[in-house]
């Protein structure tokens, strides 16, 4: 083990005790915000200790089995248990890495999922319906909650462009963990509906998946900033929702972002979710700004997740899916937009841990 890896360790397990030592004292719930505070940080690294603490066992078994070899009656014990400790070590080891690698704050976050018509005209939205469908799908496998914020219906029944919030429920559903790399352009080749002389036509839809904000004082929203409008929510062909002004238009003028919610019947509900996906938008926006000022050299083997990189092609005639930042392509395109992306989920979280195992190792 690196010595770095080793000192990490070595000061978790003091911590760890230090955590013991604070929350075992008598007047620790008197302020219950920070005894929260501290359980929580020694549930994070509980795990990693007792981790560390079996790896220091699996050293003082096979030193024991080193001592043992030296007396002739005992070699061959000696042996096996000098393999049974070098392989658990080994095995540890790789389970400490992986314990250590950084962890996104995001990842226990509920999301805005946005989908965007791009070239290919009717098509294109056509292919954003498809695609929401499938996010639709996975999500309900997942038992999260999905609930539509704006669309913008096209006249042939897809999607010019579709928000939706999307809320994991339970201990282990995290939808920004498993969506986060769906963010980029997702490209579709296929037969067209609408085509009378059967040839393939080539689309493309954005996706982006953003984290929500945890409040709209964190990203600093000055109210001076936005413009408000109202106007009457209507649907597909003109078709009036209500006769009311409850839909909300809201523009960050310093950035341009325009927002607009009005699935919903009241005014109050639709602003405070417009501001849920400025705010959004905006923190992406910091955060994108912030990578662009740190990136190194050696690119991200996922990619930025920028909305402008094509990452996965659709094509329906081969019956393949091809998510391009990972070389997979698998040939079960009706199952994976039937919400079957577990393969394709793992395979960018497994390569994304890869690259953290290997800037980890590379630490001095």
């Amino acid at each position: 083990m690196k010595s770095s890896i080793r000192q990490r360790l070595e000061q978790l397990a003091d911590r760890l005790a230090e955590l013991d030592a604070l929350l075992g004292q008598e007047e620790a719930t008197r302020d219950m915000e920070a005894f929260r505070r501290l359980n929580r940080e020694r549930a994070d690294i509980a795990a990693v200790v007792d981790l560390f603490a079996a790896y220091r066992q699996a050293e003082s078994d096979l030193a024991t089995a080193a001592a043992m070899a030296g007396d002739a009656d005992m070699r061959a014990f000696a042996e096996e248990e000098t393999q049974a400790a070098q392989a658990t070590l080994a095995r540890l080891e790789e389970e400490l890495q992986r314990a250590l690698l950084p962890r996104d704050p995001n990842d226990d976050k509920s999301i805005f999922l946005e989908i965007r018509a791009g070239t290919g005209g009717d098509e294109s939205a056509l292919f954003a319906g498809d695609l929401f469908r499938m996010y639709a799908r996975y999500a309900e496998r997942q038992r999260w909650k999905v609930e539509v914020v704006s669309k913008n219906e096209s006249d042939l029944g897809g999607y010019r462009e579709i928000i939706a919030r999307i809320e994991g429920s339970g201990a282990y559903s995290k939808p920004y963990a498993q969506l986060r790399f769906e963010s980029g352009g997702h490209r579709v080749q296929r037969v067209p509906e609408t085509e009378a002389q059967g040839r393939i036509h080539t689309s493309a839809c954005t996706v982006a998946v953003l984290p929500e904000a945890d409040e709209l004082g964190a990203i600093d929203i000055n109210p001076a900033d936005l413009r408000i409008d109202t106007f009457r929510a209507s649907g597909a062909g003109g078709q009036h929702i209500n006769k009311t002004d409850s839909a909300v238009r809201i523009t960050h003028l310093p950035s341009g972002l325009v927002v607009e919610c009005q699935d919903d019947r009241s005014q109050h509900r639709n602003k405070a979710q417009a501001l849920s996906v400025l705010a959004a938008r905006l923190a992406d926006m910091q955060l994108r700004q912030q990578r662009q000022q740190i990136a190194s050299t050696r690119k991200s083997l996922i990619g930025s997740g920028d909305r402008s990189e094509r990452i996965r092609t659709y094509n329906f005639p081969q019956g393949r899916v091809t998510d391009h930042r990972i070389n997979l392509t698998l040939y079960k395109i009706e199952a994976i937009m039937g919400g079957d992306l577990d393969e394709l989920i793992a395979g960018l979280n497994a390569e994304h841990q890869a690259e953290q195992l290997a800037a980890l190792a590379g630490e001095e």
